[in-house]
């Protein structure tokens, strides 16, 4: 089985406010086990990166000004995931990026779903994990997998971290040593911890729609700030 772990970084949160691609990677493993191919790129997006990215990236306008548009890699990157399952944490983000700028392109590129079957690992985490954070950092915390080298967002490096923690859920060993610049040593095989809930769900009355709304808005800021903000931190478990 092929499967590619992807990672992407924006000039911001909302892909319905123009807001583009920045960088793509990507992490190839074969049967559970990483071949050492990978594809990265930087893009040029045509519009100014936010504060907020700005700073969570530590990519700057300026050094994106000499860089290909989606436009000019776009066959490479399909041909790099075609036919393999995309591992990505908090998918929806993700695709919906790549989604409209294959929609920019025209309709004989297709959706990501045409070429490539997806699997979330922020959905998995939180079915495994109920009511605690399932950020890429907390799950690297929590499954012993090596992050210091993370300083910043950085879509190689969150890539391969991901590709760990994949591994580590769903078979409780983390598979290291993925060949780039900057991995990590061999690691040591991980027991999971049973899950004690310490205090009793609260009920939002909320509608269906404003649930997933609010869902959307909070993932997004999960891929930007890594579960950090106020809002997920003071969110129930009854909302998940």
């Amino acid at each position: 089985m092929r499967q590619i772990v992807l990672d992407t970084e924006t000039t911001g949160l909302e892909v319905r406010q123009g807001h583009r691609l920045i960088e793509i990677a990507c992490v190839e493993m074969v049967e559970r086990r990483p071949t050492g191919r990978h594809y990265q790129t930087y893009l040029n997006p045509d519009r100014a990166i936010d504060e907020g990215a700005r700073q969570v990236t530590g990519i700057e306008d300026e050094f994106l000004l000499d860089k290909p548009r989606f436009a000019d890699i776009v066959d490479e990157f399909l041909a790099f995931i075609d036919g393999a399952e995309l591992i990505i944490h908090n998918a929806a983000f993700d695709v919906g990026f790549l989604n409209a700028e294959l929609e920019r392109l025209g309709e004989s590129y297709g959706r990501i779903g045409d070429r490539c079957t997806v699997l979330d690992t922020l959905a998995m985490a939180r079915e495994r994990y109920p009511g605690q954070r399932n950020s890429l950092d907390a799950l690297c915390k929590r499954l012993g997998v090596d992050n210091s080298a993370r300083d910043l967002h950085g879509g190689l490096i969150d890539a391969q971290l991901l590709a760990e923690v994949y591994l580590a859920m769903t078979s409780g060993q983390v598979v290291l040593d993925l060949g780039f610049e900057g991995a990590q040593e061999q690691g040591a095989a991980v027991t999971l911890a049973p899950l004690v809930l310490d205090r009793r769900p609260r009920v939002l009355r909320a509608s269906e729609e404003e649930l997933a709304a609010h869902e959307r808005r909070l993932d997004a800021l999960d891929k930007s700030a890594d579960g950090t903000s106020v809002w997920r931190l003071a969110e129930s478990p009854a909302v998940h």
